[in-house]
């Protein structure tokens, strides 16, 4: 049909029988997205809340990588991993990973209900996403970070995806496509009054609204 990438997103737990990673790349898969949310089961089993996760998902993520599909990981972040975010991009390292995604939790459904313990101050998360990929590009790896503003990353703007993400539909259960791409600049994430003095602003989406509804705007810092 002519679909180029066809990337599968994946907890990665599957992926640990090597067979079905050669099935998927002989059905057409071009790109896997395994997730590691931790550089240890301690870590990554809490978040996932699923005893035996982090071993399946290494394995996984060790097949992906020895095969001809393009991998790139996702980690979320999340209160519990940030201090963690380094050396889970040294472990991904390790198991042969070369491009990494470190993608801020978006609190709606479960993580709205327990945002206290879940969603991290915008902060302190950005300063372990800068470190993590500060890292990451010292072992030469490709590192690109979601949902986290230019304004809190500087000098490590280029790494700020959304402007690389195509235009997106989800086909929701029901069969109804939903226009993502376009609820996400204008729904999804905001825009305050330090925006509007930013360098910036034209090429960002803004935070996902919920940040600044909980913690205000003082974290963010206009570009000049």
């Amino acid at each position: 049909m002519g679909y180029f990438p066809v990337q599968v997103q994946t907890n990665g737990r599957m992926l640990a029988y090597e067979v079905l990673v050669h099935r998927l790349v002989e059905a057409g898969v071009t790109e896997l997205s395994p997730a590691l949310h931790g550089p240890s089961a301690e870590v990554h089993d809490a978040l996932t809340r699923a005893p035996g996760s982090y071993d399946e998902t290494v394995r996984g993520i060790r097949n992906a990588t020895r095969s001809p599909a393009h991998v790139v990981t996702n980690t979320v972040v999340v209160t519990g991993n940030v201090p963690h975010l380094s050396q889970t991009v040294e472990r991904l390292y390790d198991l042969g990973v070369r491009h990494a995604q470190l993608a801020l939790v978006h609190p709606v459904g479960t993580p709205r209900a327990t945002d206290l313990d879940v969603v991290p101050p915008v902060a302190a998360a950005a300063a372990a996403i800068a470190r993590a990929v500060v890292r990451g590009r010292a072992l030469g790896m490709t590192m690109v970070v979601e949902a986290v503003p230019p304004c809190l990353l500087p000098g490590l703007e280029d790494t700020v995806v959304e402007g690389r993400i195509p235009e997106t539909t989800v086909v929701d259960l029901d069969g109804t496509p939903f226009g993502f791409s376009a609820w996400r600049r204008t729904e999804g994430k905001a825009k305050g009054p330090p925006c509007e003095r930013c360098a910036l602003r034209d090429r960002c989406e803004g935070p996902w609204r919920e940040y600044p509804d909980r913690d205000g705007w003082d974290a963010y810092r206009p570009v000049p």
